[in-house]
């Protein structure tokens, strides 16, 4: 086989002339330029046209740049405009721009952010991070994070610690022992946990059956007289955020009292925990320090590229006992390995684009997102309480609104009609078994217009079904 025919020798070539990197850059710039204009959800065509990809595996290697052109012609139109303006089906935040292009950045880098030694600079900004975090945050000076996915990973981490914490303290090494005939951990959630914190329940291998579940009020906050008396063998979930209100539990009535009586207590904050960060919004946030474990997104409230999540923990033992399996060939040393904090061994280096972030909107940057997230979330809830045929249902304390119609069919049909006219993309939920509409304001990029178009579509949409 002639050496400079090799497909190794084609691939240094294409690394060293670049312009393969180069179209990328273009396209991604073309791409961005666009939008705030576009379609927030793609046309039944591009749709369609996505099944250009169901092709047969290839026998042969090919041509890089028409792979790449492949992926800009079809890919693109195939995709959510979530980084825009008018983007409010899920709870997904849009993307600062140092952040995007601090990922670009660290995407030629590809480090593997295991131990130190194979990232010497990811073990460094995990670490500044961790303490600009903590501070921001007015956490306990103990605390320690470990930069996940997102929420959901964030969430089964901390229960997998305070699991490990609580048996401990029973006399019970459940990293050696397992579960079986281990004694029993009691878990205490209100009836409107998330589905995230359910799912990691069961990963921990509790059981969603075995939950003591207490009820809520309008808003989906745990009542705290109905709370049952905890003990040193329970966790207590809360929320910073309730998924359909936005509501925020009454961590002030609640945390304190739980640490007293022995319980864990972990707060689900996946977009509402960045509250406890600002001056104007720290109210709802007020007594969560007293918790052991957080779990929040940076992907959703503070705009960082996906994916980007944070567990929080201030039993640093637990956290790495239950996730940290040593092999003779791993470092043992004085330096950060972050893998020691996470499930994952391998993992991409997420935290460098999030410093990015954190350096460039400082404090006061910070302040100023959340604070414009909850102003568009409340002139889109004016708006539509004027508007004859909705009913906003919820107290808009962040960046959530949920709204009605006057029934479910109808709900149901304006929602769909919303959806297809694109201009606008929401999603549907259901609240005290009712059909309802969710707005979820994530995107530093809305702005006023984005709502008054937003609302628009909800009127047209309305008048639309009734015509």
């Amino acid at each position: 086989m002639n050496e400079d025919n090799s497909l190794q020798h084609k691939m240094f070539l294409e690394l060293k002339d670049a312009e393969l990197f180069r179209k990328a850059e273009s396209f991604g710039i073309e791409y961005l330029g666009s939008i705030f204009d576009r379609n927030v959800y793609p046309s039944k065509s591009d749709l369609h046209d996505l099944s250009i990809f169901e092709e047969d595996f290839p026998e042969n290697s090919g041509d890089p740049l028409e792979t790449l052109n492949l992926l800009n012609r079809y890919g693109a139109p195939g995709t959510t405009a979530q980084i825009g303006g008018r983007y409010f089906g899920f709870v997904h935040g849009g993307v600062i721009p140092v952040g995007l292009a601090a990922k670009n950045l660290a995407t030629f880098w590809d480090q593997n952010a295991t131990v130190y030694q194979s990232s010497p600079i990811s073990s460094k900004l995990e670490t500044v991070v961790q303490k600009w975090l903590v501070q921001l945050l007015a956490l306990p000076n103990e605390t320690v994070a470990g930069f996940v996915s997102g929420t959901s990973t964030a969430n089964f981490c901390a229960l997998a610690a305070a699991r490990y914490r609580i048996l401990k303290n029973l006399n019970w090494d459940v990293t050696k022992k397992g579960l079986f005939n281990a004694p029993k951990v009691r878990i205490v959630a209100g009836r409107q946990v998330h589905s995230s914190m359910l799912q990691a329940i069961s990963l921990a291998g509790f059981g969603i059956d075995t939950i003591e579940f207490v009820e809520v009020d309008d808003q989906g906050r745990i009542l705290v007289d109905k709370i049952p008396k905890l003990d040193h063998t329970t966790i207590l979930s809360l929320q910073a955020g309730n998924v359909n209100t936005g509501a925020f539990d009454n961590f002030a009535s609640i945390c304190k009292k739980a640490k007293e009586q022995g319980a864990w207590v972990h707060i689900d904050g996946a977009f509402g925990l960045w509250a406890g960060a600002t001056q104007h919004f720290n109210h709802l946030t007020t007594g969560y320090e007293y918790a052991s474990s957080w779990a929040v997104d940076a992907h959703k409230t503070l705009n960082s590229p996906y994916d980007s999540g944070i567990i929080f923990c201030t039993d640093e033992e637990a956290l790495i006992s239950t996730l940290h399996i040593n092999a003779a060939y791993l470092p043992n040393d004085n330096e950060r390995n972050g893998m020691y904090y996470v499930p994952e061994m391998s993992r991409r280096s997420r935290v460098i684009e999030l410093w990015a972030i954190l350096r460039y909107l400082g404090r006061t940057g910070i302040e100023e997102l959340i604070h414009n997230l909850h102003k568009r979330a409340v002139q889109f809830a004016e708006l539509l309480n004027s508007e004859k045929g909705f009913l906003v249902l919820n107290q808009v304390v962040y960046n959530q609104v949920l709204v009605q119609c006057d029934t479910d069919s109808l709900t149901d049909k304006v929602l769909k009609e919303i959806q297809e006219m694109r201009e606008c993309w929401v999603g549907g939920s259901s609240w005290k078994g009712r059909k309802v509409i969710r707005i979820s304001i994530c995107s530093w990029a809305t702005t006023e217009e984005d709502v008054k178009r937003s609302v628009d579509s909800f009127r047209k949409a309305l008048k639309n079904i009734k015509n």
